[in-house]
């Protein structure tokens, strides 16, 4: 059975090594290439751009936007300026493209980023991993996008930010199992990350502590209709 450590991203005991160094839960990863094997057959290349992320990589990331390393963006993947940023905005800004280490369900090997190999090869231009990629019918994903939006139920996929609904910003290549995942969502423990947030230094960390419940509710459970 699942634990809340591995759910926070602290032990991947739960996980195989699914292609290229992906790791996914088993039964993912068995649904996983039967997906990938139809989507050939109507000629897409469906491959893995990210699957699990350990609750080390998500703090990396975090720090890296928290202390302005990395750029933010906002809603519509423009660049906002650091330095004119509350701390309250960093936040909110972080939260819509990055999970808090912790509760990113990259963490529960369930959830994967997909892309269409080929196409982006034959597109040249460099791939970002942005939704007019996938949205826009130029986009070298766009075949995929409508493609996933058909057929990944029929392999137990849900695409939980399809779409935006005032939480995390729409992610159109973002795939989770339904059923493993929400049996993921039940388990994990809020209260079992806050010793952990602490005790990793995270940034923003008395702001994140004072806002918890609402961040998860707002980031994590917020899926809308899926």
């Amino acid at each position: 059975m699942i634990s809340v450590l591995n759910l926070m991203g602290l032990d991947d005991s739960h996980l195989v090594e699914c292609q290229f160094q992906h790791k996914l839960q088993p039964q993912v990863c068995l649904a996983f290439k039967e997906l990938q094997r139809a989507a050939l057959a109507d000629g897409i290349d469906c491959q893995i751009v990210s699957a699990y992320r350990d609750f080390a990589q998500q703090l990396a990331i975090w720090q890296r936007k928290w202390t302005g390393e990395k750029v933010l963006l906002d809603i519509n993947e423009k660049p906002l300026q650091f330095a004119l940023l509350s701390d309250e905005d960093k936040l909110q800004a972080i939260l819509t493209w990055s999970a808090l280490p912790g509760t990113s369900r990259h963490h529960w090997g369930t959830d994967l980023d997909i892309y269409d190999r080929n196409s982006v090869k034959q597109c040249g231009a460099p791939f970002q991993l942005v939704q007019s990629e996938y949205q826009d019918k130029n986009g070298p994903c766009f075949i995929l996008n409508n493609w996933l939006s058909e057929h990944a139920h029929e392999f137990g996929f849900s695409r939980p930010y399809q779409d935006y609904h005032g939480g995390v910003a729409a992610e159109p290549w973002h795939l989770s199992y339904q059923s493993l995942a929400e049996e993921g969502m039940q388990t994990f423990e809020l209260d079992a990350l806050k010793p952990v947030l602490i005790n990793h230094e995270i940034g923003g960390l008395n702001m994140i502590l004072a806002n918890l419940p609402s961040i998860y509710q707002r980031y994590v459970l917020n899926l809308g209709d899926r």
